[in-house]
């Protein structure tokens, strides 16, 4: 059943430089649909950090990029049609490091596929963070989990946090490759609600946030029920449902 606790940890920067954070993760199918509703789920969420899923990659697409950044009280970290789709958005507790667009390899009569991802510091910490859209192929989903894996490992930082819309559930082979690797945010802290798509009617959890060994993942899930994000909003922002996580990184020493 699905649950929410009294209280989602706030963001927060410890005396020692440790943080609590927020991370979003979230399909928004190139803002086709109820965008104010959209951002009505965003801002309630107060994410630190939103790693997007289908943004809008065609005409004029960083003009809509920045729109919905500043409507969240948020900046454009990175990606976009640069990255096929994948783009990072954070609040100014974030300092950007450096970001990289990463295109993986094109298979002909199947939809190009990216990475959007960034090396940040908050507080204390350093960390890597990628958006991930995996393909609807099967036998190409596993081969890009391995690829979105890789580049988790070549950010080189401390922490680590991808999110995915990884179009399969938890027995498929590319999410059992992630989970494997990294910890399932769900899995680890089960929090608010599982399944995510589709939004009107969710039977199945295909996006997900993954960590790093080290994070603490507090508390991981859709934020349906989280105050000032209303089960109309959710079913009319965009097709899929978000996946919101507090997680908790320790300084280094």
């Amino acid at each position: 059943m699905d649950q929410l606790p009294p209280t989602l940890p706030k963001s927060r920067t410890e005396p020692d430089g440790s943080v609590v954070i927020r991370v979003l993760s979230y399909n928004i199918r190139s803002l086709r649909d109820d965008e104010e509703a959209l951002v009505r789920v965003i801002r309630a969420c107060e994410p630190d950090l939103v790693l997007v899923q289908e943004a809008p990659r065609f005409f004029r697409w960083r003009k809509h990029a920045a729109r919905l950044a500043a409507k969240c009280d948020l900046v454009v970290l990175g990606g976009g049609a640069t990255a096929t789709g994948p783009l990072l958005l954070c609040s100014l507790r974030v300092f950007a490091e450096r970001t990289q667009d990463v295109l993986l390899p094109h298979a002909p009569g199947l939809h190009r596929r990216g990475l959007a991802t960034a090396v940040v510091r908050i507080g204390g910490v350093r960390l890597g963070v990628v958006s991930a859209h995996l393909s609807l192929d099967r036998a190409q989903r596993r081969e890009q989990a391995d690829l979105l894996l890789d580049r988790v490992a070549a950010l080189d930082t401390p922490y680590g946090i991808a999110a995915a819309d990884v179009n399969e559930g938890p027995d498929g082979p590319a999410f059992r490759r992630l989970a494997g690797a990294l910890q399932d945010g769900w899995s680890v802290a089960p929090w608010g609600g599982e399944r995510t798509f589709p939004a009107a009617a969710p039977d199945r959890r295909i996006d997900a946030v993954f960590a790093t060994a080290g994070v603490d993942v507090l508390a991981c899930g859709v934020p349906a029920g989280l105050a000032g994000v209303s089960g109309a909003d959710l079913r009319s922002a965009t097709d899929h449902l978000p996946v919101l996580a507090a997680l908790r990184l320790q300084a280094a020493p």
